[in-house]
């Protein structure tokens, strides 16, 4: 990612003479299309691989070990979406390439749907949330990929994606903090009863990242279906399974955590966190709630024109109230089903073995193998040629000099031995030598 960010600049300044982003997206008409679809390649690497889209996905999850305020912050709320930002940011460049834009739009929707199968698998609360990251961000970039009709809505799920996913991961800090640091699901249920506070904020964010109507994430999810239907039928397919596969997975997390039978060791003592962390979670779970306000009136739309342009929008082929319609039953058939699955029946305390399960859901329990293939793609090539340059270099270029430095080393070695400084050694050379000669003297005269 962060090479293809660097060649990224190095295009613009080899071809635009700049890289100030403004002077690019203003100048970049002046250059070809292959240069332009290039350039906008090139930053949707970087930006795949700095907001955890595949193929560069594999590190958001591995990154869950950290602490959960830095997740919150970091991983969900600023640094990860950093990639939407750049692709919006740098909207004159896609806007110059077609093919630029549809990888982007490949991109975000591939990812908005692995990262929901992800989060469908996880039992880790954190990785959980990882995965319902990767999917969400999917949603901007391929808001993003869209062009005018998308740029001002990716920005916007981007800001209320942050308050309801910092206000979950908090929330799941919280969860963590009763339980004794234990982050496996399974070992929780019926918390809301221990936890009131934290189950209050988090069923918010919950509602918010399903896309509950009146809810922020309704506003600005459902304007990114929208709109990636005005675009192409299949996309927008796509982006309503990925919202009814959300609705499974966070409802799945909410009966695992907060509802049930207790499944908790019995050594563990649930308790609500103090103050100093339930309040950022109840300012977050507002935030969730009423997020959806910035597009009253179009202010976000209006305030983003300047830096993005006019939004376009498609007329669809039904009502926008109707495809809000579809869009909340959806949403309700995942929610149900998952409330079937897990809220329903019992869980076990302990995870069935990968062979006892289906292979969706041993697929979802590896990342869809994605460490596997980056390493059997990338690091292993990657080792081998290094190896293979280190041995071409080691016996090749430094070998023939560092061996033609030994052998002279070698033979200079030699020519000192009979250098002992002693008379008579000398003496006895000088008779050989002089032996040496007549001999040779008296067989040329009689031949």
């Amino acid at each position: 990612g962060d090479l293809g960010m660097a060649l990224a600049i190095m295009l613009m300044f080899a071809q635009l003479g700049t890289t100030d982003i403004a002077a690019v997206n203003a100048s970049i008409g002046s250059a070809s299309t292959s240069v332009a679809t290039a350039m906008g390649l090139l930053l949707l690497l970087g930006a795949c691989g700095k907001s955890a889209q595949v193929p560069l996905q594999s590190w958001l999850l591995d990154a869950m070990e950290g602490p959960t305020p830095v997740s919150a912050l970091i991983h969900a709320a600023t640094m990860v979406t950093a990639g939407v930002y750049l692709v919006v940011r740098s909207n004159g460049v896609f806007d110059a390439s077609e093919t630029a834009r549809t990888a982007v739009v490949v991109v975000g929707l591939v990812t908005l749907l692995v990262g929901a199968w992800i989060g469908c698998a996880k039992d880790d609360i954190k990785k959980a949330l990882a995965g319902s990251t990767m999917s969400q961000i999917g949603y901007m970039m391929l808001a993003a990929g869209l062009g005018p009709a998308g740029y001002a809505f990716a920005i916007f799920h981007l800001i209320t994606h942050g308050f309801f996913k910092a206000n979950m991961f908090l929330g799941a800090g919280s969860v963590m903090h009763a339980m004794d640091d234990d982050v496996d699901m399974r070992h929780y249920g019926a918390l809301r009863a221990s936890l009131p506070i934290t189950f209050a904020t988090f069923a918010l964010g919950y509602l918010a990242i399903i896309g509950f109507p009146g809810f922020s994430g309704f506003f600005s999810k459902d304007k990114i279906i929208e709109a990636a239907f005005g675009y192409n039928v299949w996309v927008g397919l796509g982006t309503l399974l990925g919202a009814g596969v959300t609705a499974f997975y966070m409802t799945r997390l909410m009966m695992m955590t907060f509802f049930g039978e207790k499944r908790w060791r019995d050594e563990v003592h649930p308790h609500e966190s103090p103050l100093v962390m339930t309040i950022p979670l109840m300012v977050l779970g507002a935030a969730s709630l009423l997020g959806g306000a910035l597009l009253a009136g179009d202010w976000i739309v209006d305030w983003l024109e300047p830096v993005v342009g006019h939004t376009e929008h498609h007329e669809l082929a039904i009502p926008a109230l109707a495809m809000s319609a579809i869009i909340v039953a959806v949403v309700a058939v995942g929610a149900t089903l998952a409330y079937l699955t897990y809220g329903r029946r019992s869980i076990a305390d302990v995870a069935p073995l990968d062979a006892q399960v289906r292979w969706p859901v041993r697929a979802g329990r590896h990342e869809l193998y994605g460490n596997e293939i980056n390493e059997a793609l990338v690091v292993r090539p990657v080792q081998h040629t290094t190896r293979t340059l280190v041995f071409l270099d080691g016996k090749g270029i430094d070998g023939f000099v560092t061996g033609l430095a030994d052998r002279l080393g070698e033979a200079s070695q030699a020519l000192r031995k009979p250098q002992t400084g002693l008379v008579r050694s000398y003496a006895l050379g000088i008779f050989a030598g002089a032996t040496i000669v007549l001999l040779a003297l008296l067989a040329v005269t009689l031949a």
